[in-house]
């Protein structure tokens, strides 16, 4: 009998993870085996998997980020099926579909992804790279859901870095050697998708599976508080980018981003605090 991996993250969705994953039993009736993700061996699961055999991945992009930098060097030819069940879904929002959907073949979307390099250490992201506010926001949500249980407003929490929280930095943004300068930077972050942040469109023309695998980058900066607060509602359709004078959009292979002080990073969801510089690289670098 054909077998259902299916890999459920119980801290995903606000921490209802599991029971997310539950749902997937209105479209698969049989040949299922429930496996926390948070206790698998990797190997083991894709040695055992037969060649009819699916392995389907519930959760979130954090959750999607973390299985493609854990099985990179493991993954045979099984079949890998997303299931959302996460609480932003910004893979899922960049592919125009919503939840509850059908599981869906995900074998072309988690290949040739870009990689970012923080303090030495190499990742693959699979939606983008966040750096300035929207890593405010990821290290001040994680510190609410030490706290409580009830859904965090990334809204809310940026708003309020918008008002003073969140001291915006100075940049020096390399792309395919060609370096800018910028000031008073409250955006820097790398594309491989559109969306991030839960719902943020903030790379409207970038599609990840664009044949020349490139990225982009996203500088929001030169704004006061006040200017800023009436620009960053427009991230949420893409319309940030209108406002030229403060928002330019770069595309390219190899991207560098330079802060002169320390501020949060987050990438998929995951944060990374006190970070000064990252490096992302498309998958043709990456590759050669």
């Amino acid at each position: 009998m054909k077998m259902y991996y299916v890999l459920y993250n119980p801290i995903a969705g606000n921490g209802q993870g599991k029971a997310a994953a539950e749902k997937i039993k209105d479209f698969i009736s049989e040949g299922i085996e429930m496996v926390d993700i948070t206790k698998v061996d990797y190997k083991d699961l894709f040695a055992k998997c037969a060649p009819d055999d699916k392995i389907v991945l519930c959760g979130g992009d954090g959750t999607l980020n973390r299985f493609i930098n854990e099985t990179e060097d493991v993954r045979t030819g099984v079949s890998i099926l997303f299931f959302a069940g996460g609480s932003g879904n910004d893979f899922l929002r960049d592919l125009d579909k919503t939840p509850p959907c059908e599981p869906f073949d995900i074998g072309k979307y988690i290949v040739d992804l870009p990689e970012v390099e923080v303090r030495g250490k190499k990742y693959k992201f699979l939606n983008g790279v966040g750096y300035g506010i929207d890593g405010y926001c990821c290290e001040e949500g994680d510190k609410l859901r030490a706290t409580t249980d009830k859904p965090i407003n990334y809204a809310s929490i940026a708003i309020k870095g918008l008002l003073g929280k969140f001291k915006p930095a100075n940049a020096t943004v390399t792309v395919d050697g060609v370096k800018y300068t910028y000031k008073k930077v409250w955006l820097a972050p790398a594309m491989n998708g559109r969306y991030y942040g839960g719902g943020m469109k903030i790379a409207p023309d970038q599609d990840r599976l664009n044949p020349e695998r490139r990225i982009s980058t996203v500088i929001f900066y030169g704004s006061g508080k006040l200017k800023t607060l009436m620009i960053f509602p427009g991230i949420f359709k893409g319309k940030h980018i209108e406002h030229k004078k403060n928002v330019v959009v770069h595309t390219g292979y190899d991207i560098t981003v330079e802060f002169d002080n320390p501020t949060a990073l987050q990438i998929d969801g995951e944060t990374i605090t006190g970070v000064t510089s990252y490096r992302a690289r498309s998958s043709k670098l990456v590759n050669l």
